[in-house]
């Protein structure tokens, strides 16, 4: 994560240093709004403790998953030029989508038992975006974003509490005369952990279920500016 921050950073200066005196901000000030399509990667590092048949002894099972998922939302936010090449972006977004993973079994036989299945879904996105001018209609930026999500279960387990992380990303917006303007963006987010146990029905109390849910995306965004 650190080497990708880095990059970014890296990548920003650059551009920077290399930008004409020529560029116009206010080009890209003001609020607006627009509509967003993504397509997100969830990879879920999880491990299932579990009470084992046998003298009361207990197993640990450890899972890597991924799952690709189309989502879709939108973005409403305000930028601020802060100088003639220079500007911030802040905003939120919302997706609506849904990415389920299932994987864990209760323990009380080989394939036998009933799945415990985690649901991410309806991501919310609070960001501030630092932004380059580099003509009077293109611009990149750097993202960095506070990101919550619901999540569920399914199975006999309790359920988690729901998502939240830390987001980075990199981007693009490009404006038009008309202020119409289109936005491409590629990025990740590290979310907290989440677990659950199960209930004591069909699932033991003692076994105990955890993941590190992880998540890059892609998005295009098409909206107005005002």
């Amino acid at each position: 994560m650190n080497k990708l921050k880095i990059m970014l950073c890296a990548v920003f200066t650059l551009l920077l240093v290399n930008t004409t005196a020529t560029a116009d901000s206010s080009n890209f000030a003001g609020p607006y709004l627009g509509i967003t399509g993504s397509g997100y990667g969830l990879q879920l590092d999880g491990e299932a403790t579990q009470e084992s048949d046998t003298l009361g002894a207990t197993e640990v099972d450890n899972v890597s998953l991924g799952q690709v998922a189309p989502v879709s939302g939108i973005e409403v936010g305000y930028a601020i030029p802060l100088g003639s090449a220079l500007l911030v972006d802040i905003g939120a977004s919302y997706l609506s989508g849904e990415a389920k993973l299932s994987h864990f079994t209760d323990g009380t036989g080989e394939g036998s038992g009933p799945n415990v299945s985690f649901k991410v879904d309806d991501l919310v996105t609070y960001y501030i975006a630092p932004s380059l001018v580099l003509s009077d209609t293109s611009s990149v930026y750097v993202k960095v974003g506070l990101t919550e999500g619901d999540t569920g279960v399914s199975g006999d387990v309790t359920t988690p509490g729901n998502l939240s992380g830390t987001t980075w990303a990199i981007g693009t917006r490009t404006v038009l005369d008309s202020g119409i303007f289109i936005r491409t963006e590629a990025g990740y987010t590290d979310f907290n952990g989440i677990s659950a146990h199960g209930k004591g029905t069909t699932i033991s109390a003692t076994n105990s279920y955890s993941a590190e849910p992880t998540l890059a995306f892609g998005a295009v965004s098409l909206g107005f500016r005002f």
